[in-house]
């Protein structure tokens, strides 16, 4: 049989259940969730079976806590600023000019032809098509392709079908 988890008395159990009620951040009120029905005793398994989280992250949490105390707690995710841009800005009124004039092969930009510019002016050896779409839209450019025309199209006949169509 598991011994129960022993958490250090930061907070009583009346204190964190207070904080679990009152926790603006759902993620810092679960965590309380948990730490306050330690403190009254339940076993890992039934905190498991209330919470929905997984063991091995509310023994972490645990230990998180009994190392630092409350500021272990919460969601950390808030301060990451995340990675560093692919282009700098410098680099994006490159790319907006580059995307002003036509692709060195003719044709139009696409992804693709984006995704090869970017990796020549960051030195990568390669970036996915899909990134080079994402800068082309976030940009604000477009895929501008005209409908395609059948080869036995009689542009005549369309244009007299357009002139003789009722309107309602």
């Amino acid at each position: 049989m598991r011994k129960h988890i022993t958490i250090k008395p930061f907070l009583s159990s009346a204190e964190l259940k207070v904080r679990y009620l009152k926790a603006k951040d759902t993620v810092e009120a679960r965590q309380y969730h948990m730490l306050w029905l330690l403190s009254k005793g339940k076993l890992v398994p039934e905190v498991v079976d209330v919470t929905g989280y997984c063991p091995d992250w509310i023994r972490e949490l645990v230990r998180r806590y009994n190392r630092c105390g409350e500021k272990a707690l919460g969601d950390k995710r808030h301060n990451n600023k995340g990675g560093k841009p692919l282009l700098t800005d410098n680099q994006k009124l490159e790319l907006i000019k580059a995307l002003q004039e036509r692709p060195s092969d003719g044709g139009l930009w696409n992804g693709v032809k984006v995704a090869y510019w970017i990796a020549k002016k960051t030195g990568r050896n390669f970036i996915y098509p899909q990134r080079g779409w994402k800068y082309l839209i976030d940009l604000g450019f477009s895929l501008k392709v005209p409908r395609p025309t059948h080869k036995k199209a009689n542009k005549k006949a369309q244009d007299n079908f357009k002139k003789n169509l009722k309107r309602r």
